[in-house]
């Protein structure tokens, strides 16, 4: 039996730096809390638990006073930072560069566009992306709540298409879906109202998509390890499953059945960007006694 790990799939940079930024915390000795689930995978979450890592939420954060908080690769909202800074709480702030630069991007849009333009056409900011996720809530934040999110083509049809609209995607969307998006939005302009997209998903996500549905062809059967909270993981875990029908989601090792393995004599074992490789790796040992 071939036991294959994909090469491109575990932690992106952003989730890789978050972690390297927490160990190296902990192992200084000082007491840390996290923001929310570092990472959306709970076995990678409870090894940093393990460690000394405290994950907290933001209604816990806001009562928090002269405490260390890390701000996973998601980002926040402005008035996370706010609360920092009252109850002088010292940030490590791990947001993934790639999400900073969007960050920015759609505060100085809004900051722009808010109100009317001069014939007195309203403008609107819209996000492709899911519905409450720290991410999205983060940007829908530089806009001070007046974002529209949208998490699917169909979602589009809400949008008022006499405005001007200013679309963006959080970082870890489907590339094929936002372009449907576009096109979908082009074609209802009403005239006289502006359009602009901007194609802000992370290229290091995007760029995993072919070479991972190339890796579910090679294979009779596919193990998609993933936290199920993650958006990133979701969109991934569906291609590969396009591309092979045989394909499983698991979070770990002990999720594994052995009527999968009957009669298969290639097995490919992939993740999301929140995946860390030792779990794979641990699939992957558990694969072998089983088959034993």
């Amino acid at each position: 039996m071939i036991i294959e790990i994909d090469k491109g799939s575990g932690f992106c940079f952003g989730v890789t730096t978050a972690i390297e930024k927490a160990e190296e915390t902990l192992r200084s000795g000082r007491q840390l809390s996290c923001l929310g689930d570092i990472v959306h995978n709970g076995m990678e979450c409870a090894r940093l638990n393990s460690m000394g890592l405290v994950t907290i939420e933001h209604e816990e954060f806001s009562r928090l006073h002269d405490a260390t908080v890390l701000l996973r690769a998601h980002g926040e909202p402005p008035s996370t930072y706010a609360t920092a800074q009252s109850n002088n709480i010292t940030l490590i702030d791990a947001t993934c560069p790639v999400v900073l630069a969007l960050q920015k991007r759609i505060k100085k849009m809004y900051e722009s566009t808010r109100g009317t333009d001069s014939d007195g056409r309203l403008s609107d900011i819209v996000i492709f992306g899911k519905n409450g996720h720290a991410e999205v809530l983060g940007l829908v934040g530089q806009t001070e709540g007046n974002a529209i999110v949208i998490e699917h083509l169909e979602d589009v049809r809400k949008l008022d298409f006499s405005h001007n609209i200013y679309l963006y995607s959080q970082t870890t969307k489907s590339l094929s879906e936002f372009h449907q998006i576009i096109e979908y939005c082009r074609e209802h302009m009403e005239k006289g109202a502006t359009f602009e997209s901007f194609d802000t998903i992370c290229r290091s996500v995007a760029n995993r998509m072919p070479s991972i549905c190339e890796f579910a062809r090679k294979h009779e059967l596919v193990l998609f390890v993933c936290g199920r909270k993650s958006s990133n993981g979701k969109v991934l875990y569906n291609a590969c499953r396009e591309h092979n029908p045989n394909t499983h989601l698991i979070e770990g090792p002990d999720e594994i059945d052995v009527a999968w393995l009957q009669g298969i004599d290639s097995i490919g074992i992939c993740g999301a960007t929140s995946t860390p490789k030792w779990l794979m790796e641990q699939c992957k040992e558990k694969i072998e006694e089983l088959k034993d």
